[in-house]
């Protein structure tokens, strides 16, 4: 029985409308007068981490912790500005299965993977009142590699419900390869959904336990018993 579910954000819960690029290309091109090479860089699965020290290094830009700095805070200003101008939805069937993961007998702990800093993961969130639904959960912060945020996600799992959890009892939720690749680190059962960047044949050939077009395609008794 899954008692852990861990959701990606980007094109898993929800479709921002490219808010997270453009916050991330207007806070380099103010901040660090950088204006090119994000059109080269791929975000999907990605951490902000990782994006922003690839930018530093296309820029010959130094890679200190004050500029980490610099740039997150311009960063979640825009971020927080784009989402109010653009585009935005939540993925198809996320409102259905989270009510059908809470409806369960023994519902398990709601929990986020993402390789979103949590000031961004947050901003993101309560665009969609998504926020309050997650207990618990990892972030860029934590590490800058995908494998390990899944590693400290599942600890505070374990943490909040005083158990140490077996791989199996963990379900992680997301919609690209590096989302598969990180369920399966920590040993995590996965969910695959083709609403972001990958099709149902790409993720397929990672071989998830579940591949569906969205949400609505599965119901939470089928992967959380």
């Amino acid at each position: 029985m899954i008692r852990l579910v861990l959701f990606d954000i980007d094109g898993t819960l929800v479709q921002t409308g490219g808010a997270g690029m453009k916050a991330f290309t207007r806070a380099f091109a103010g901040e660090f007068n950088a204006h090119e090479g994000s059109e080269r860089m791929k975000f999907a699965g990605r951490t902000d981490v990782s994006l922003v020290r690839e930018f530093f290094k296309i820029h010959a830009i130094a890679e200190t912790s004050e500029n980490f700095a610099r740039f997150f805070g311009r960063y979640v200003f825009w971020l927080d500005h784009f989402l109010g101008h653009s585009q935005t939805q939540t993925c198809p069937g996320v409102w259905e299965m989270l009510a059908d993961i809470k409806s369960l007998p023994q519902p398990p702990l709601l929990g986020l993977l993402t390789g979103n800093i949590v000031l961004g993961a947050e901003i993101k969130l309560r665009h969609f009142d998504l926020w309050k639904e997650f207990s618990t959960g990892a972030f860029a912060d934590d590490h800058e590699n995908r494998d390990e945020i899944a590693a400290v996600a599942k600890q505070r799992g374990d943490r909040a419900l005083g158990k140490k959890l077996r791989g199996e009892e963990v379900l992680v939720i997301g919609d690209t390869p590096l989302d598969i690749r990180c369920g399966r680190a920590i040993g995590a059962k996965v969910l695959a959904v083709a609403t972001g960047g990958a099709t149902l044949g790409e993720l397929r050939q990672h071989q998830p336990d579940w591949t569906v077009h969205d949400l609505r395609g599965i119901t939470a008794r089928e992967v959380c018993s």
